[in-house]
């Protein structure tokens, strides 16, 4: 099992000395980067325009994420999917972090097969291909024939990636750490949740736990309609590789090129998945930006890389759905006091009283707004500066299901714009709250 985060940077000197370095290089390379841009974004505004030059702005942020390597490359991903808070230039930028990274080289390949099977040429193979099919921060995908001749997607872990996302998330932690003693984050569990985020970060470098993630999403998402989880072949799975049902086809454009009506139906059985996720089985996988979360042609919604899930506590499961099975009715009072009861504990100085009144008015304003209108995002930061306001303290987990929303709610506003959240999740509530089998 993976050390923490913190055990892991604080194990010796010689660690610490090598978040020295890495901090060091992150600065420098931002600056490369990002510096040139205070002479060429002028010129490029005044000679082509302010949309060029923010297009070459946005193009610079992403290759620096990319130098950077996976942590940063997985950072880059989410926010490309907030069309609805970022500039379209940036976003449209981003979009490449999910599907354009760059794949190993033959001697990567290779190195990778090696350090997966023990040799460059696995016997359970009878083909495969040298060029991935698909390339990401951690790990780049292959398409293989097993012996059997089934047709398999082989996933391969990046050689030396462990380290260099070890020592980003130490980095992280370090910045955890020095916010926690400013004034504004006092009281705050900074460091508390960095540390649980950077737990659900290295468990994606964990194959064996994800190809077990992915199984048990298979099962639990089994009577979703069109919800499609491929079927992990465990005889030929090892601890640096997963091999998984091939599934053909897939790209992030599918969906653009279909109906408005094809659009609103992947729209509804994507936020349906989720919320049976969060609401029924309290799994939930909290990476559904657009290289996890696919479209066919046939109308299924395919759901990828369960590298990044967590299982929620019962009493967590049942208190999040009945928080939105209140939010979807109007109850705002009862929403209110659920975040109470969730929470971890109330600072010295909180008000409870003007904290209740004032999330219940969140909450019932947001009830009442159109579905085109109503954010997901807006009302998740609204919330939690309720809570820094008036001392009430989140709990870490909410941290996970939230943002599981968060990442696709960008992906579906794009495919159905009038997407009414809170009316598409009551049924899932009631069988989360009143029908689990």
């Amino acid at each position: 099992m993976p050390l923490s985060c913190r055990a892991w940077c604080e194990a010796d000197v010689g660690r610490r000395w090598a978040l020295t370095r890495r901090g060091t290089h992150v600065v420098v390379t931002a600056a490369g980067y990002l510096a040139p841009l205070v002479v060429t974004g002028p010129l490029i505004a005044v000679r082509r325009g302010r949309g060029a030059a923010r297009r070459h702005a946005a193009d610079r942020l992403t290759a620096l994420l990319t130098r950077l390597g996976p942590t940063f490359v997985k950072a880059g991903q989410v926010l490309g999917t907030r069309r609805d808070l970022l500039p379209a230039e940036l976003c449209e930028a981003l979009a490449v972090l999910h599907d354009a990274v760059a794949p190993l080289d033959a001697a990567g390949t290779r190195q990778a097969l090696i350090e997966a099977y023990g040799t460059a040429e696995p016997t359970i193979f009878r083909t495969l291909d040298a060029v991935p099919v698909a390339s990401g921060s951690v790990a780049c995908v292959y398409r293989a024939t097993l012996t059997t001749g089934e047709t398999v997607a082989l996933k391969l872990r990046r050689p030396g990636v462990e380290p260099v996302m070890r020592l980003d998330l130490g980095l992280m932690r370090g910045v955890a750490t020095v916010l926690a003693r400013l004034p504004l984050f006092r009281n705050v569990p900074v460091v508390e949740v960095v540390d649980s985020m950077c737990a659900a970060v290295l468990g994606q470098l964990d194959f064996e736990r994800e190809a077990a993630n992915l199984r048990q999403l298979r099962r639990n998402l089994s009577n979703v309609p069109r919800v499609w989880v491929p079927r992990v072949h465990d005889d030929a799975t090892r601890p640096r590789c997963i091999v998984m049902e091939f599934i053909p086809g897939l790209s992030v454009d599918t969906a653009q090129g279909l109906s408005r009506a094809v659009r609103r139906r992947f729209a509804a059985s994507g936020m349906t998945a989720i919320y049976h996720m969060l609401f029924v089985d309290g799994f939930v996988h909290c990476d559904l930006h657009p290289g996890n979360l696919y479209f066919t042609s046939g109308s299924h919604v395919v759901v990828l890389d369960a590298g990044f899930s967590v299982q929620l506590s019962e009493e967590l499961r049942r208190l999040f759905a009945e928080f939105f099975m209140n939010m979807s009715i109007g109850r705002g009072r009862y929403c209110a006091e659920i975040v109470v009861r969730s929470g971890t504990g109330l600072r010295p100085d909180a008000d409870v009283p003007v904290f209740l009144d004032k999330m219940a008015e969140l909450v019932e304003r947001s009830h009442g707004l159109p579905a085109r209108e109503f954010s997901l995002i807006a009302f998740a930061a609204e919330m939690f500066d309720l809570q820094r306001r008036y001392g009430v303290h989140a709990a870490p987990e909410l941290i996970f299901p939230l943002l599981s929303l968060l990442v696709i709610e960008g992906t579906v506003r794009d495919l159905d714009p009038e997407m009414d959240f809170q009316e598409l999740a009551k049924p899932v509530l009631m069988e989360g709250l009143f029908g689990r089998r």
